[in-house]
């Protein structure tokens, strides 16, 4: 398998900015290990970089860089810095999407949500770094994943088979586009129709 598309540096996935070199090398320091580093990134990127919704961010971030110099962004945003970190690093990192509500019913409609698969010991692992706030309780886990939503039927919420080397380009152009949450709420894609890079 050529994993060299889930090692890539794109517009978004930003890793040789300074800001992310530098915060690498920082959290890194003490780790040698593979599974050190996803483990220490993913906590760091899930607790210490606030979900927008969930402090009501004033600033839309996408890329990398600027989710890490403004300390926020939704999930998609909050992803592409966990893959930015390890990729840096030489680590596998892929993008996965989940169809979910936008509220605790389907009355607000839908939304791609976004969270990553990182590659370590010749094993994929999914993790979620959207944050644990109201109740969520995603972990770093080896074995079954434990990510912030489970799907709930009765609302069509499911996740999209295999794992995406890129992130999900209609919601980074919404994100590009937007200027407040309000616009991210209106406007944010509810589905994906690219072909993912690795089937499952």
């Amino acid at each position: 398998m050529d994993l060299s598309i889930f090692l890539a540096e794109d517009v978004y996935v930003d890793f040789t900015s300074p800001i992310i070199k530098k915060k690498a090398d920082e959290l890194f320091l003490a780790h040698s290990t593979d599974i050190e580093k996803a483990k220490i990134a993913y906590e760091y990127v899930r607790d210490e970089i606030s979900h927008s919704f969930d402090i009501g961010a004033k600033i839309i971030t996408a890329k990398a860089s600027d989710v890490l110099a403004y300390k926020t962004g939704i999930c998609h945003a909050k992803a592409n810095l966990l893959a930015a970190l390890l990729r840096l690093y030489s680590i596998p990192v892929g993008f996965c999407f989940q169809h979910l509500t936008l509220s605790d019913d389907d009355s607000l409609g839908y939304c791609v949500h976004c969270y990553n698969a990182i590659l370590i010991n010749g094993r994929w692992i999914k993790v979620d770094a959207r944050g644990n706030t109201n109740g969520k309780d995603a972990q770093f886990s080896f074995d079954k994943p434990i990510l912030a939503f489970s799907n709930r039927a009765k609302y069509d919420e499911y996740f999209w088979d295999g794992i995406y080397a890129h992130p999900h380009i209609e919601t980074m152009k919404m994100l590009e586009n937007a200027n407040t949450l309000q616009d991210v709420l209106e406007n944010i894609p509810d589905y994906v129709t690219e072909s993912p890079d690795i089937t499952e």
